[in-house]
């Protein structure tokens, strides 16, 4: 199969031939008709995350159809259209036990823990506790995006989040998550503060239903901005960049009583405003994807066109763009909005 490989973490990737996957005696093999290009790609694509070993294909926000199953599969065959949480859960931990497969002990990500889906095809494991059926209405393009940046922006905000109609929630960085979490919490009645540097991903943010859009590059203070745009602080604050200056300025947008939620990925832990926390008796929650048995909420919501990820993807690219693509992230060149690998283009 064609798949884009990097040998050294921050130089070049390349499209070439590499071995097809088989699949585990409890997993499949995936045929990926979309891949998205995510943020957490570019961190593995760096060497930030231990998991990543090389060479190495990259890529965990797909959607695609059953192309091989493993002997102890029951519930796929070859031919079913699936979505699959970037977390992949053993199913047997206490974690798994209690409902809880995005904090799986013994998971696996492809992309990260093995080779992912910036490829024709990727392996992924446990499919029986993991796969999600995508509805045949659903284009591929827009079913990648809820394996990665839509699901985990719709838990980040229902589940974590919490905001209920009317109040304040602001999002730090309007990339692919932010962007969904812009358009979910709106959808669910909240009153939404859109924070970025790219007029692009603004009128994107507003255009899905931002009540306020703060230019941080315009502004000294960007959590001074948020607190004086909603009349003294956000209810719920996401930072979905990741960085130290993000989820520094998430916490400090917050009234009291607030709720910041870490959804991007820190390449290291950063200082974060821990007095401000004791004073406003604030919580410090993170979000880390969402179990597969939580799409059926989320799937109905797309459905019945309360939900709209497919208006995120701005643009297609094949699998020969890739690495520039990927490259493009840590330089600002990206579109706004998300960008969706087709891997037989």
């Amino acid at each position: 199969m064609r798949a884009v490989v990097f040998e050294r973490y921050g130089e070049p990737a390349e499209v070439r031939e590499v071995p097809d996957p088989a699949p585990a005696p409890h997993g499949v093999v995936v045929r990926v008709e979309a891949t998205g290009l995510c943020r957490s790609d570019w961190h593995a694509w760096m060497g930030h995350d231990p998991d990543v070993t090389l060479p190495h294909v990259p890529g965990h926000e797909l959607a695609g159809v059953v192309e091989a199953v493993g002997e102890r599969v029951t519930r796929w065959r070859p031919g079913a259209r699936v979505t699959v949480p970037f977390v992949c859960a053993c199913g047997t931990c206490p974690a798994c036990a209690a409902g809880q497969q995005q904090v799986c002990e013994r998971q696996t990500q492809p992309g990260f823990t093995h080779w992912g889906s910036y490829a024709q095809y990727v392996a992924l494991d446990h499919a029986d506790t993991n796969l999600v059926a995508v509805p045949e209405e659903l284009a591929y393009t827009t079913a990648a995006g809820l394996g990665c940046r839509f699901a985990t922006a719709f838990r980040a905000v229902v589940a974590q989040g919490r905001p209920e109609p009317g109040q304040w929630v602001a999002v730090h960085g309007c990339g692919g998550v932010g962007l969904s979490a812009v358009m979910i919490a709106a959808a669910a009645g909240a009153r939404v503060v859109a924070v970025d540097i790219a007029p692009g991903a603004l009128a994107l943010a507003r255009e899905f239903g931002a009540a306020v859009c703060v230019d941080a590059s315009a502004v000294h203070d960007t959590a001074a901005a948020v607190t004086e745009a909603t009349g003294g602080g956000a209810h719920v604050s996401l930072d979905a960049l990741g960085s130290a200056a993000t989820c520094a300025a998430s916490v400090r947008s917050l009234r009291r009583r607030g709720r910041h939620i870490q959804v991007g990925l820190l390449p290291e832990d950063p200082a974060v405003p821990l007095g401000r926390a004791v004073a406003y008796e604030l919580e410090l929650l993170g979000s880390h994807g969402m179990p597969a048995h939580a799409y059926p909420e989320l799937l109905e919501l797309v459905a019945s066109g309360v939900l709209r990820p497919d208006r995120l993807v701005t643009a297609t690219v094949a699998l020969d763009a890739a690495p520039a693509a990927l490259a493009g992230m840590g330089t600002g060149t990206t579109a706004a909005g998300a960008t969706v690998i087709e891997p037989w283009r």
